[in-house]
């Protein structure tokens, strides 16, 4: 795929096409696996209040127990996929998730469902993971950044449809009818990999003992450019999980928000994430990385002030919310390619170790959001504009801070 089709007079408009045929269907099933996170928990979050009912148990739970187990799954099936592939490790992952998925809807209580959620994240975090490892297995830095940007946008359509659809099953069924479709949905997927290519080929991979992957991770974690830009990303996805988790409430029973409607304001967010990765796409051809960075952490920064402002001072009501969070979400259509891209340029040798530990920061650090608002709770929106302000702060401060890139990592197993 990565090679040009010899262009010579006797070739047909449909060999022409070919490879572009080719190219589209690889960044739509990357972009698909990428959604698999924000499908299984953005879907169900319309639900949240008829589950708490139903299973009688703090039902954010759920997604605590999803991303313990995507944080801590990515560290085993990183190094598996830079030894084996990445094909392999991505069809047990969605057989996996498959299975989790049905027991999420044959579930009757609390203990249950958190169990099949852990289950389910299992594998589900090979979806993104190794999408961003191929990724790196085929393009460049900058190159790299516009086509996370791309799927960024591919992406974006599961958590606009996700509660969408979620707040519509509810109304004619029950939560049960949710995890039923995500079994469903990632049974096309399995069925749909045979035709996705091997990027990670035989002489690239890895060939030390599977156990050499915690030297690996130590290198990764001394390796300050790498870290640099993983706690950058993983900074402003504490805030972005933090509203994720703590919105149903603050949207539903706070500003009394129907929950048909919820899934409406959760979907602007991403369409102004889409339309700034498709911005960034030509950004990250005209200005560096770390530009890019700094000035989207500092604009998601200062939204997210002005939201604590408004909040605290109870101006704006609903709106007050909805405009400065809309603007943080925009953000990250840079940041998250950007952070990405400029982490794993550094490590190449070591794309699928590293696509795993910004992973499990990553997606695991909605584990810090959910313990904080458990924390805090107020009843308002001011712990969840709070939690995200300090942590759009932190990402920022990353961006800013002066550390010397574009090294390569040093002394982790070959």
């Amino acid at each position: 795929m990565n090679a040009a089709l010899p262009i010579s007079s006797q070739a047909s408009p449909a060999q022409l096409a070919r490879p572009v045929a080719q190219v589209w269907f690889f960044l739509a099933m990357l972009g698909a696996l990428m959604a698999f996170t924000s499908l299984s928990t953005d879907i169900y979050l319309p639900a949240m209040p008829q589950m708490q009912r139903d299973l009688q148990g703090n039902v954010e739970l759920t997604i605590t127990g999803f991303l313990v187990g995507f944080a801590l799954a990515q560290l085993v099936w990183g190094p598996v996929s830079d030894r084996i592939g990445r094909r392999r490790p991505l069809i047990v992952g969605v057989a996996l998730f498959v299975a989790g998925s049905i027991g999420c809807a044959l579930s009757q209580s609390i203990g249950q469902i958190v169990f099949w959620r852990m289950f389910q994240a299992f594998g589900a975090c090979t979806g993104p993971m190794l999408a961003r490892a191929m990724v790196r297995d085929r393009y460049e830095r900058t190159r790299a950044a516009e086509t996370l940007s791309t799927l960024t946008v591919i992406m974006a359509i599961a958590p606009i449809v996700g509660p969408l659809l979620g707040g519509q099953i509810i109304r004619f069924s029950t939560w049960h009818a949710i995890f039923w479709l995500l079994a469903g949905i990632g049974t096309l997927m399995l069925l749909t990999l045979r035709w996705l290519p091997e990027t990670h080929l035989p002489e690239q991979r890895a060939t030390t003992p599977l156990s050499s992957a915690f030297a690996d991770y130590a290198a990764l974690l001394r390796h300050a450019p790498f870290m640099r830009y993983t706690l950058c990303v993983t900074f402003f996805y504490v805030g972005a999980y933090a509203f994720i988790t703590g919105s149903p409430g603050v949207y539903i029973e706070h500003f009394h928000v129907d929950a048909q409607h919820y899934g409406w304001l959760f979907a602007v967010n991403i369409v102004g994430l889409m339309a700034l990765s498709l911005v960034n796409r030509r950004l990250v051809t005209r200005f560096s990385l770390d530009t890019l960075l700094r000035a989207a952490t500092a604009v998601a920064a200062l939204a997210m002030f002005a939201a604590v402002v408004l909040m605290t001072a109870r101006i704006g009501g609903l709106w007050g919310l909805v405009v400065p969070v809309f603007v943080f979400f925009a953000t990250n259509g840079v940041i998250a390619a950007c952070a990405t891209a400029a982490a794993l340029d550094g490590v190449p040798d070591h794309a699928g170790s590293a696509a795993a530990l910004i992973g499990s920061l990553q997606y695991g650090s909605g584990i810090v959001s959910s313990l904080l608002l458990a924390w805090l709770p107020d009843g308002t929106p001011r712990a969840l504009v709070g939690v995200m302000f300090f942590f759009a702060l932190g990402a920022a401060a990353m961006a800013f801070w002066p550390v010397k890139s574009g090294s390569q990592l040093q002394g982790a197993a070959a």
